[in-house]
């Protein structure tokens, strides 16, 4: 067993103690949901406070790309059900924002490309569709890294999201709009994107809740594709219920989808229980493994002083806790980005200006193609496709592509069988905290290096689970620092359920942006 290093944090005794014992006391979802059905608060009133948030901080922070004109109207149809004692749906009243790489039906759905400038789908995508289904209201859509290739959001062909933590630092990629509309409270919980790590690594640059669930076990229909055997749709929350919640609502199979899995989806919700009624070690028994090659060099130590502060606290909460080794972990980098830009090569071939995307001027057909690609996507974009055209090439398919599939195995059994012997396995979310706006921007090494802790959890299709546990010093301002929480496939369950005990019993920190902490005061 990894010694503590740290006392057990007791548990957190939050300033609003009038909420009944089966909901959460961070619950946002939880919260709209009793007060609106009680109707000691109308829905309207809830979008009119989170839109009044989302314009005071908006043009500081530039989560997102559009905003819906149609929240209130949305919040009175859902006020006018319940006054009828008309059945409406666990996220009635809820605010979501969606990834603009996700097709709404009624928004632009851009994925940060000039060339989807002016692209309005005809359909929502199935997790939107879903959503929608129960009572959700899409607030608007957030900025990304271009067609979800970046790990900053500095790739956005429109506007530079920044980190409602410091405003000069980066909220994470691709999906760092997402994240940061959740950490600035403009909208109550969001959709990303995770191929690599484009949810958790901006949930914990934001200090939110990231969940990537398994391979599967969301449909893809209406995501825009960017590498299809390792897209994934995500969730963003302030707390692990919310995340959980939004997850139950847009997981199952869909016929439109033939990755999607049949497997059975159980309630998640059921975890979510008051920590009133959680015994005095809540995961007693509960084997869990460090992965021993995610804590050493490379990784800055204040995120390994976080990252052991939580294996204490976890330990405090009666788990077993030992080091695995995984010597695979760091072939699953250069791995990736050889399958995730050979992917990306082939599904970006459609947008040739003839079949998608805007076109260029042009009398002879070869000119019209280059023209519409050279003047529609941007640097990154440009890169990963030339990389991914290369490593399919008859020349270096076999050095590049097949040994990248060959290690895409390796990795898979290897996590396989640590879960085998594991509950769940444990790593730093990102080796650092979020850094300075421009300073990776020239530099794609560095930053394809940042996606290290992350990127075998795709290759590999499991679930993982990123939550806030402490912070890192940036000068003078303080960041926070994530943790990953992996588990074995469809085993969703079993991750928002340690989430959320380790989450609720968290003592001594407060994951509210200092830009609007004031609201939030007890």
């Amino acid at each position: 067993m990894l010694s503590s290093i740290q006392n057990p944090r007791i548990f957190l005794h939050h300033c609003h103690r009038h909420y009944t014992t089966t909901i959460t006391a961070t619950s946002q979802i939880q919260t709209i949901q009793k007060s609106i059905l009680s109707r000691e608060k109308t829905t309207r009133q809830f979008a009119e406070q989170f839109l009044n948030r989302l314009h005071q901080t908006e043009p500081q922070i530039k989560s997102f790309l559009h905003i819906s004109q149609t929240v209130l109207h949305e919040a009175d149809e859902i006020d006018r059900k319940i006054e009828r004692n008309e059945h409406v749906g666990p996220l009635a009243g809820v605010l979501v924002a969606v990834k603009d790489n996700i097709c709404t039906s009624d928004m632009p759905s851009t994925a940060g490309s000039k060339l989807l400038e002016d692209y309005r789908p005809a359909y929502d995508a199935t997790a939107v569709k879903k959503m929608k289904e129960h009572g959700a209201i899409v607030v608007g859509k957030t900025n990304l890294d271009e067609f979800g290739m970046g790990s900053s959001t500095e790739g956005s062909a429109y506007q530079v999201t920044a980190n409602p933590w410091n405003l000069e630092c980066v909220p994470g990629g691709s999906s760092g709009g997402s994240a940061a509309a959740v950490a600035a409270r403009q909208c109550v919980v969001s959709l990303g994107s995770d191929t690599g790590g484009s949810v958790r690594q901006p949930a914990s640059f934001c200090g939110v809740v990231g969940l990537k669930p398994t391979y599967g076990r969301v449909s893809r229909y209406g995501l825009v594709a960017y590498a299809s055997s390792l897209d994934v749709i995500g969730c963003f929350g302030s707390s692990v219920a919310d995340a959980g919640i939004l997850l139950q609502s847009i997981c199952g199979h869909d016929k439109l989808d033939a990755t999607s899995s049949k497997r059975e989806v159980n309630d998640f919700t059921s975890q979510f229980v008051s920590k009133d009624y959680f015994e005095s070690q809540p995961l007693k028994g509960l084997r869990v493994g460090v992965i021993s090659e995610t804590l050493g060099d490379g990784v800055d130590q204040e995120v390994v002083s976080s990252i052991r502060g939580a294996i204490s606290h976890l330990e405090g909460l009666g788990c077993t806790v030992t080091e695995v080794s995984l010597p695979s972990f760091s072939l699953g980098l250069p791995a990736y980005y050889v399958l995730a830009s050979s992917e990306s090569s082939s599904n970006l071939s459609r947008y040739d200006g003839v079949r998608y995307g805007n076109q260029a001027v042009s009398d002879e057909l070869s000119s019209l193609y280059g023209g519409s690609r050279a003047n529609g996507f941007g640097p990154e974009v440009k890169r990963r496709i030339l990389m991914g055209t290369y490593a399919l090439s008859a020349g270096y398919y076999d050095a590049y592509y097949k040994r990248a599939q060959q290690v895409r195995t390796i990795v898979k059994k290897s996590f396989k069988e640590a879960l085998d012997s594991h509950d769940i396995l444990i790593s730093p979310a990102a080796p650092s905290a979020a850094y300075k706006i421009g300073e990776k921007k020239n530099d794609p090494l560095a930053m394809y290096a940042g996606d290290i802790m992350t990127v075998n959890v795709n290759l590999a299709g499991l679930p993982a689970l990123v939550l806030p546990c402490g912070f890192a010093k940036n000068g003078t301002a303080s960041l926070p620092v994530g943790f990953q929480m992996i588990g074995a496939a469809f085993d969703e369950e079993k991750l928002l359920r340690v989430g959320h005990i380790f989450e609720q019993t968290l003592q001594g920190y407060s994951f509210i942006p200092p830009l609007i902490a004031d609201e939030f005061k007890c």
